[in-house]
């Protein structure tokens, strides 16, 4: 019986550390002259902050007016160095004393920050790069605004100079 919980305790706080499983993150794109609606999608964690990878492979497809586009997205960071969701923090410490005559003293503290939920969001800035195939390619040149939920919106110029709206 202890054996049994004890595994099933195992396996519970090994999948709270599995990542989530998510599809692509999809969204809309709008020729701002024609009205003519198309879709994008992003890979999962595309929208997220990380180093810049020009060589990666592509991460974002765009398909409207007949044409499929394929590129890349670029996020950058809003300053923060944390490995953790904006607006949680972790800390821990670590002390002790002992002094003669008297018995020693240890302590040990941890500390979980919770996001403030009356904050401001945090929204990133970032841009896609996207192109078609083929001997003559066009291109999309994006600017985009994400928060951390990775939604967003942004805008598109072609290499014909039309314009065009995201929503994700």
């Amino acid at each position: 019986m202890n054996r049994s919980l004890l595994g099933v305790l195992v396996a519970a706080l090994l999948a709270g550390c599995a990542p989530a499983v998510t599809g692509p993150q999809p969204g809309r794109i709008v020729n701002s002259v024609t009205g003519e609606e198309g879709r994008l999608t992003f890979a999962p964690g595309s929208l997220r902050p990380r180093l810049g990878e020009p060589f990666a492979p592509d991460n974002a497809t765009i398909v409207i007016g007949g044409q499929t586009y394929s590129g890349r997205t670029a996020i950058l960071d809003s300053g923060s160095a944390s490995t953790l969701p904006a607006g949680w923090g972790l800390s821990l410490s670590f002390g002790g004393s002992a002094i003669t005559g008297s018995g020693n003293q240890l302590g040990l503290g941890a500390q979980v920050g919770t996001p403030d939920r009356r904050a401001a969001p945090v929204a990133r800035i970032g841009n896609l790069i996207a192109r078609t195939a083929g001997a003559s390619p066009r291109t999309l040149t994006c600017t985009l605004t994400v928060d951390e939920r990775e939604h967003g919106i942004g805008e598109c110029t072609g290499n014909d100079g039309v314009k065009y709206a995201l929503q994700f």
